[in-house]
């Protein structure tokens, strides 16, 4: 693994000097189409085209190689040892508590491109189409994922919007925004072509500057069968497919097209049971209420957030630093586990980070399980839960495969759902072995890294640092 020596967007003087006001800016889409690789390009022809008319690049990404960590260091330009966000969630020492998939923008540290583009073009406006962090940014327009939580626990699925007029206008125009879609077992192209048609109407109805636009849809079959699969080729196929339309537009207003992903998914057939090497060593502790155990971060000398292939180890004290490294020492499908120093050699040192961050080895990941009874497991391990596990969980991808019964149990609950009645959808497996694909470690081959396309010929001639990329688009929206 390679380890970032600089990072050069970090200053906020990544912006130009200020435009002539009578020459308005470039306007920009950018495309996170998440999980794309040169290798998936050659299934995707209208991207592919994007590229060839345009330019192409490797994209450098960091350590994690995943979407909070990586999308925060496009738009400040930083490594995570200045903007702060270590991985999709991590452990909250000022709460004693993990929690992943946050949304507040406050929370990204750094110089935004979005303010380094004011700095240059006054009244520069922003559309933020789903990217992380989108609650609370100092943009013009979001899109953002966010489920009603009614009183008596139901979940539907809807989104947050501003201006919020937007939200019926675009629920008018597509209906509600489909959730289970987005995640989970059911987790489909269906959401990727929400978001698409959302962008399409922002760009015809607003003209933004900038907007960003997050399409997730190859992370699901990708992590699901592994990047080789034909089932994962046909995913690539169907989201250029959707694609096409938006480059259409784009190309018809001028816009400057930048699609770029931020990591690239890897076969991963291995997890590793941190959490559960942990505990058996006497450093991780749990608390039991009905029967369940709960992990207690409080308690515990020493815990793992597992995030894909990247683990963030919790150390209470410095003494247990010893104890913790001889736990892990010999835990097959650990590649390394970075010490202060390696997290400076990676720009992952950061308060946020764990005392230790184990990497994976380039076929394995890291669950976050930490009982060692499945009788014993709490009851939102076998639901989508993305905020109630203390790590993350690609299993929630699938129905469970030992269940016979698991999708007449699934068709139950979705009947008392649509009575208004109280219902429980746990059909995650325990088991991860379904499991054939992850992200995370920075990968050993270029052709499974992710990848930068820009629909301006010559723009782009040799590989490039995400840190990068901010001062890239700054470029991009200085040309008219």
């Amino acid at each position: 693994m390679t380890a970032p020596e600089s990072s050069p967007g970090d200053s906020a003087d990544t912006a130009a000097a200020p435009a002539d006001p009578a020459v308005p800016p470039q306007p920009l889409l950018v495309l996170d189409v998440v999980g794309l690789t040169p290798r998936l390009l050659d299934h995707m022809p209208h991207l592919k085209a994007l590229a060839t008319d345009g330019s192409y690049v490797p994209l450098r990404t960091v350590l994690p190689a995943v979407t909070c960590t990586v999308q925060s260091t496009i738009l400040t330009g930083a490594l995570p040892s200045q903007h702060g966000i270590v991985g999709n969630g991590w452990y909250f020492r000022d709460v004693g508590e993990v929690h992943l998939w946050r949304q507040h923008n406050a929370l990204v540290g750094g110089d935004k491109l979005w303010d380094a583009a004011r700095r240059a073009h006054p009244g520069y406006t922003v559309a933020n189409i789903c990217w992380w962090y989108a609650m609370g940014a100092d943009v013009d327009w979001t899109v953002t994922p966010r489920p009603i939580y009614y009183a008596d626990g139901r979940k539907e699925p809807d989104c947050y919007t501003r201006p919020p007029a937007l939200h019926d206008e675009l629920t008018d125009l597509l209906g509600p925004f489909p959730l289970f879609t987005y995640w989970g077992p059911t987790a489909s192209l269906t959401s990727s072509r929400w978001i698409t048609d959302a962008t399409r109407h922002v760009l015809r109805t607003r003209h933004p500057d900038l907007t960003l636009c997050y399409l997730p849809h190859l992370d699901y079959d990708l992590q699901r069968y592994g990047p080789d699969d034909p089932r994962s080729h046909a995913a690539a196929a169907a989201l250029d497919t959707v694609i096409a339309p938006l480059l259409d537009d784009a190309r018809s207003a001028g816009v400057t097209v930048v699609a770029l992903s931020e990591y690239g998914i890897t076969r991963a057939r291995r997890p590793v049971d941190i959490n559960r090497t942990l505990r058996r060593a006497g450093l991780l502790e749990v608390h039991t209420q009905d029967g369940m155990e709960y992990l207690d971060p409080t308690a515990s000398r020493a815990f793992a957030v597992a995030d894909h292939q990247i683990a963030h180890v919790y150390v209470r004290r410095p003494e247990d630093l010893d104890a913790t490294r001889d736990a892990l020492a010999d835990l097959p499908g650990i590649a390394e586990l970075l010490d202060d120093a390696g997290k400076k050699q990676h720009g992952l040192d950061h308060p946020r980070a764990g005392e230790l961050v184990a990497v994976a080895e380039p076929d394995a990941w890291f669950t976050y399980y930490y009982w060692l009874d499945d009788a014993r497991a709490p009851d939102f391990a076998r639901l989508v839960e993305i905020h109630r596990k203390p790590g993350y969980d690609p299993a929630e991808l699938f129905m469970d495969p030992r269940d016979p019964y698991v999708r007449l149990r699934a068709a139950t609950a979705l009947a008392r759902k649509k009575t208004g009645m109280r219902y429980r959808m746990a059909v995650v497996p325990l088991d991860p072995e379904p499991v054939r694909g992850s992200h995370g470690r920075i990968p050993d081959h270029e052709d499974d890294g992710p990848v930068l396309i820009c629909s301006t010929a010559g723009t782009l001639t040799t590989p490039l640092d995400a840190t990068e990329v901010k001062s890239l688009l700054l470029k991009l929206a200085a040309r008219h």
